[in-house]
């Protein structure tokens, strides 16, 4: 059963990618319209996050209807990224319900950062797939490490995460997905 997750696993590196430079652009975009242009309105690049999802629900509807086998593995991973997703929109929420917007940009990027580690590691654990769980490491390290800077610069180890996170190990299960069916 994990031999054949690893397997689906490794075409989904294609969605590992897509988020991974979607946000690695969205953050490194905010930064530029925060910091360089002082665009009060920075934050709306993240809308574009909605075509991104739009496509991924297109693409797994589709993938889904050539699956002949669904895993245990598939579940379990498909149940952790609904519980990010969740817990993703609860914590925007909460701390966008902080007194002072200036308390907002303090708080969500390192939340974030830390966020981003728990379905990472848990896919990586499943999958037994080393890249992802160093990549997780590396967010919670990301996280720790921006309560040390300026929350100016928090936008930029957003990328940083993406990097270790879903870029790196999205092409690394290309290449194994590539390697298999070759």
């Amino acid at each position: 059963m994990i031999e054949t997750a690893r397997n689906q696993i490794s075409e989904n590196g294609h969605l590992y990618l897509l988020w991974g430079w979607s946000v690695f652009f969205a953050s490194i975009a905010q930064f530029i319209l925060w910091y360089y242009f002082s665009y009060e309105h920075h934050y709306l690049v993240w809308l574009g996050m909605w075509i991104v999802f739009i496509y991924q629900t297109i693409y797994l509807w589709k993938r889904e209807k050539k699956k002949r086998i669904k895993t245990y593995s598939d579940e379990l991973i498909g149940y952790v990224w609904i519980v990010f997703v969740i817990l993703g929109f609860l914590i925007g929420f909460l701390i966008s319900r902080l007194p002072s917007g200036k308390e907002y940009y303090v708080f969500i990027n390192p939340v974030i950062l830390a966020l981003y580690g728990m379905p990472t590691f848990l896919s990586g654990i499943i999958l037994r797939f080393r890249p992802l769980v160093i990549g997780a490491v590396c967010c919670w390290a990301l996280s720790i490490a921006s309560t040390f800077i300026n929350s100016q610069f928090h936008l930029l180890l957003i990328p940083a995460a993406m990097l270790a996170a879903w870029i790196i190990p999205g092409y690394l299960l290309r290449s194994r997905y590539k390697k298999q069916n070759n």
